[in-house]
């Protein structure tokens, strides 16, 4: 995840703060006996030795001990059931007062959300990496905490680089292209992997949009998915690059993990990946490198960041309490724990410096300096979530013999406008 250095407001004053922005506004005070509040949290971890359980009942007991009269009940499911998990509760009339989940933007569209600045003292909420911050605001207003982040680069397989006579990582797409090439006639399974199943294909997508120089969005933020120069990169990667069986065969049918489990077996030279794949990689005793994604013509200007979002129900009126223990949550020191736990990015300036400062830490360095400038999903618009799912169905076969490129991203695009408008 530049770094911009921020002021630091001393702990007392911190303190005062936040017990007048407490202060005001509707219910939520704890001076008038005891308060629980409920957290629905997502599951990072693999096994249960290091379960994300853990993690939050060792800072629920040590939140607890500094702040008597308010419990924290957690629950954790897995990212395959926890969006659903908390969509089924705010339906039956019983949300949680805080979620850490995959998106905000319907939930703070239908008034339900606390914004940030109602529950954050002021230190708390001007810490947040800005384009971070940024990603969580509805019509310029914040209800989307960052909770932890990750972005993308390139991954190889040094082994099988240079078993193909290759001396180093591509930095174009026709060097790729080339080096893909070459990779194939050294007998390598699958040069590069290219998952457009449903897992997780939006990222993918977005990274060969930004190195096509295109994206999502267009400079003023509205949307500009079917644009001549992300339907050029589409019709590349079907010509260019799938057509000529420099790929998995399918991008349709693989997945984000399929990818992964293929590098880790020495099957796949080159993917794009985030900090996960490192650790998993050196378990299987993968001699990888790690670069900045190749671009149409130079490197790509920037690369997917992504970010999983904690945000506050107003229905049972417990700002007060739901603010103290965000304020203790998001302390450098449970920021920079929970990151390094997961190998993922810390989202706040303070824990992303200590990261950056740690010479233990040198692996995840290249993804932290990129952060700044990377570029988030538009999950500001209610409509994301629908484009995301119809994308997931669609875009594997953008790439596929007979694939039609302008057809499914115009789609994507009528699709997208229509619930904009709708709601606005």
């Amino acid at each position: 995840m530049q770094r911009r250095q921020l002021g630091v407001i001393g702990a007392g004053v911190a303190a005062m703060l936040a017990s007048t922005l407490s202060a005001c506004g509707n219910s939520g005070s704890i001076g008038e006996g005891n308060v629980t509040i409920k957290l629905v949290a997502a599951e990072y971890g693999d096994r249960s030795g290091n379960s994300s359980k853990r993690y939050w009942d060792q800072l629920v007991g040590k939140f607890e001990f500094g702040n008597p009269g308010i419990s924290v009940d957690v629950d954790v499911y897995t990212w395959k059931e926890v969006d659903e998990k908390v969509a089924g509760m705010v339906k039956a009339g019983k949300a949680p007062d805080i979620a850490q989940i995959g998106s905000y933007a319907d939930y703070a569209a239908a008034g339900k959300l606390y914004r940030a600045d109602e529950l954050l003292s002021i230190p708390t909420q001007a810490a947040f990496i800005p384009a971070l911050a940024d990603a969580g605001k509805v019509q310029r207003i914040q209800y989307g905490l960052p909770f932890v982040a990750s972005t993308r680069v390139l991954f190889y397989n040094k082994e099988l680089l240079e078993k193909a006579g290759i001396p180093g990582p591509p930095k174009t797409w026709r060097e790729l292209q080339k080096d893909a090439e070459a990779l194939k006639q050294a007998g390598v399974r699958v040069p590069y992997a290219l998952p457009l199943g449903p897992e997780e294909p939006q990222a993918e997508t977005l990274n060969w949009m930004l190195s096509g120089e295109g994206g999502f969005n267009d400079e003023i933020g509205s949307y500009a998915i079917d644009s001549p120069e992300n339907i050029r990169t589409f019709e590349w990667l079907r010509d260019e690059f799938v057509g000529k069986g420099l790929t998995n065969p399918d991008p349709g049918a693989m997945n984000r993990q399929d990818a992964f489990d293929a590098f880790t077996r020495g099957d796949v030279a080159m993917l794009n990946g985030h900090p996960t794949l490192m650790q998993l990689a050196q378990e299987n005793g993968i001699r990888f490198g790690m670069a900045p994604l190749p671009g149409k013509d130079g490197q790509s200007r920037a690369t997917t960041g992504t970010a999983d979002w904690m945000m506050a129900f107003k229905q049972n009126g417990h700002r007060e309490a739901i603010g103290k223990f965000l304020d203790f949550a998001y302390s450098k020191q449970n920021v920079l724990e929970f990151a390094d736990q997961y190998d993922l990015l810390p989202v706040t300036n303070a824990a992303s410096e200590a990261m950056r400062a740690d010479v233990s830490n040198k692996d995840v360095w290249e993804f932290l300096d990129q952060l700044p400038t990377a570029e988030s999903y538009p999950v500001g618009k209610k409509s994301w979530g629908a484009v995301v799912s119809k994308l997931k169905s669609e875009i594997g076969g953008t790439v596929t013999k007979n694939g039609d490129p302008a057809s499914v991203l115009g789609d994507l695009q009528r699709e997208a406008e229509s619930i904009e408008n709708a709601a606005s």
